[in-house]
Parts: C-alpha cells; sequence; structure tokens
C-alpha cells in the first residue's frame, strides 16, 4: 500500500513538472499616460494580442514549455523617463523589448538595451539617428525619416504650386528630425521659399504661428509632430480663414486625427511609413480578431503584434530564449507579418520600408498613391 502511494505521488510529481512553464517577460514601453496614450495603447494592445494568441496553444523553445508575459512601462513620451524605464525592464529579466514609441525616447534607451544585449524592436520610431548608432541590438519596423521626408517634400512642392512651403515641428526627435529632412530635399531641389517655426508637444494654441503663415500667403504647412497637436491645428487654419494644405508625417496619420480636429482635417493629407492596411497581406483577419477586445485600431496595433511574432520566431529558430542566442536569428529574419514581409539589412532597418499618403475623405484616411 505504501509503495503504491509512492508511485502516485511520483507520478504527480512528474505530471505537475510536465506542465510546468517557463515565464518569459517581454518589456513594452511607450507612452501609455499623455496627450499621445492612444497610440502607445494601440501598440500595446497589439502587442497582447500576439502574446495571448501564442500562449493559446503549446509553445515549446528548446524543449521547454514557454508562456510569455508583457511588461509594459510608460515612458510618457519622455527621453528622460524613458531611460529609467529601460533600465527597470532589464532589471526586470525582461528577453526582449517592443518599442519605444516616439523616436527621442527609443533613441535615448537603445544604449540600455544594448549594454544589456537584450534585442529591441522599435515599431514604429522613424529617425534614422536610432539605428545609425550601431547597437547590433536595434531593430525598425517603419520606413525612415530619410524615404519619409522624401515622400513628404515631393507632395509639399506638388501642392504647393510655386507658392511659400512652411515647416512646423514639435521639437521632439520625431517631430524636427523629419522636416530636417522635407527642408534639406526641397532645398537639394532648388525649392528656396521654406521657411521653418516650431511648437511644442504639448501645444494646443497656435494662433500666433498661423497669423504668420496667413501673412506670408503659404500654399503649404508641412507638420512634424502628433495627431494631438494637429487635430487643433487645422481647426485653428480653419478658423482663421488660411486656405492652406495642410501635410503631417504619419504621427499626424491616425484614426484619431479627424476627432481631434472635430472635421476640420477633411481634405488635407498625411503620410503614413508603411503600406496601407488594404495593401497588408493578413490586415482583414488581424482586424477581425482585433477589434472585439480593443476596438478600432488607432494605426499603430499591426506593428506591435508583428514585433512580438517577431520576438517569438526569431526564438523557436534559434531554439532559445537567452537574448544572447537568438539576436542572430533576429537579424536574419524573413517574416511575413500582418504589415508584410520583414526583414532586416544589417543596421537594423526593415528593407521593405513603404510610405503612404493618405487624403481626409468623408473623415477616413484613403491611400491615393504610395
Amino acid at each position: 500500500m505504501a509503495y503504491r502511494k509512492w508511485c502516485v505521488s511520483w507520478l504527480a510529481v512528474i505530471a505537475l513538472g510536465a506542465h510546468a512553464q517557463t515565464v518569459v517577460k517581454i518589456g513594452l514601453a511607450a507612452p501609455l499616460t499623455g496627450p499621445v496614450a492612444h497610440m502607445g495603447k494601440d501598440v500595446e494592445s497589439g502587442a497582447q494580442l500576439a502574446i495571448d494568441e501564442l500562449n493559446s496553444k503549446p509553445v515549446a523553445i528548446g524543449g521547454k514549455s514557454i508562456r510569455f508575459e508583457l511588461v509594459a512601462e510608460d515612458d510618457q513620451g519622455d527621453p528622460r523617463q524613458a531611460v529609467l524605464v529601460a533600465q527597470r525592464l532589464v532589471e526586470d529579466g525582461v528577453a526582449g523589448v517592443i518599442g519605444h514609441l516616439n523616436s527621442g525616447p527609443t533613441i535615448v534607451a537603445a544604449k540600455v538595451y544594448a549594454q544589456a544585449g537584450v534585442p529591441q524592436i522599435a515599431p514604429v520610431a522613424t529617425n534614422p539617428a536610432y539605428t545609425a548608432q550601431g547597437f547590433k541590438t536595434t531593430f525598425r519596423l517603419m520606413a525612415t525619416d530619410d524615404q519619409q521626408g522624401a515622400s513628404l517634400a515631393t507632395l509639399a512642392a506638388k501642392l504647393a504650386g510655386g507658392r511659400n512651403i512652411v515647416l512646423i515641428d514639435d521639437r521632439g526627435a520625431y517631430g524636427q528630425g523629419l522636416m530636417d529632412q522635407v527642408e534639406k530635399t526641397l532645398r537639394a531641389r532648388g525649392i528656396t521659399h521654406v521657411s521653418r517655426d516650431y511648437t511644442t508637444d504639448t501645444a494646443v494654441a497656435f494662433q500666433g504661428i498661423l497669423t504668420k503663415v496667413k501673412g506670408d500667403r503659404a500654399g503649404v504647412i508641412v507638420y512634424g509632430g502628433a495627431d494631438a497637436q494637429a487635430g487643433p491645428m487645422v481647426k485653428q487654419m480653419k478658423a482663421l480663414g488660411i486656405p492652406a494644405v495642410f501635410i503631417g508625417g504619419d504621427g499626424v496619420c491616425t484614426g484619431e486625427w479627424t476627432k481631434l480636429s472635430s472635421g476640420s482635417n477633411e481634405g488635407q493629407y498625411c503620410t503614413q511609413a508603411g503600406e496601407p492596411s488594404s495593401k497588408m497581406p493578413r490586415y482583414a483577419d488581424f482586424e477581425q480578431r482585433f477589434e472585439p477586445r480593443y476596438g478600432k485600431v488607432v494605426v499603430f496595433a499591426p506593428y506591435g503584434y508583428d514585433a512580438m511574432m517577431l520576438l517569438a520566431d526569431a526564438m523557436r529558430r534559434a531554439h532559445s530564449v537567452d537574448p544572447h542566442v537568438y539576436l542572430h536569428a533576429l537579424e536574419t529574419a524573413n517574416y511575413t507579418g500582418v504589415i508584410g514581409t520583414i526583414r532586416f539589412n544589417p543596421q537594423g532597418d526593415n528593407r521593405n520600408g513603404v510610405v503612404t499618403v493618405y487624403q481626409v475623405q468623408q473623415g477616413n484616411l484613403v491611400p491615393v498613391f504610395n
């Protein structure tokens, strides 16, 4: 009888061990509070959906049963806070990081992850300085400002028709870097009727800048920043009777822009570093799974989802969740996700980055060309 009880107890231990799982923490850093929190939460929701789908089926890596866990941190879109967030994630033992959202925080946090050997996939940060730092741990899914800036410059020159072009940015690494590239491209093409102005990423009143724009009879305003500023900016343009065309970068090109502008963005333009959703091979299926849980996609959720799936794919191919081991598999990724095929160049940029131009038509972002 005692022997039988011992056998039953030992079999229970074996069964428990068979079902024991190794928890693999994945960090996510983005602004989860503040004026662009809707973008950060969009990325977080996409990443969480990916984790839940991975965990819904048995995941075995390196002979171990794996369960992924998302550790989300709010960097508030602030580079100083981003460094602290990065340090916390590293101390927490994350095996990889999805983030940050804004270029400034992404750039400064990269050094922390690189020193710890933790791979970092930036879903949407576009400033070239991020991967230009030369860290082996940095990867990017979106096209860079070099590419987007050229597209913005081409569109601005076309729509200006020889009239003045005003470039405005929010003084952040993303907005200022993007407008620097637009100005560089315009001047390289011999277009000299270009002026610069700036605001902040917390401003809501733009009458001073816009009054100057009206006096200069500008034909086009190009803005580098977020929808939280572009919304009230185009609303105030309309109130002041400014007939200029407004063009925003991808921080503007979100599903919230129409709401934030009370519809004053009708007919205006923005660019997005990425394919339109209609051309994303797996977007429709992703949307059907995402929206019942999180509501409408703002814009960046597919990038958060693909970033998580890329990390898991690299771990599977490397047969390890150790960042130092699976890093090489991430470098050689050839993965088809929601946004399309993702392959990285030696610097860590997506070889398949594209830029799409959208126009607001009846409150919706409609792709006009890419």
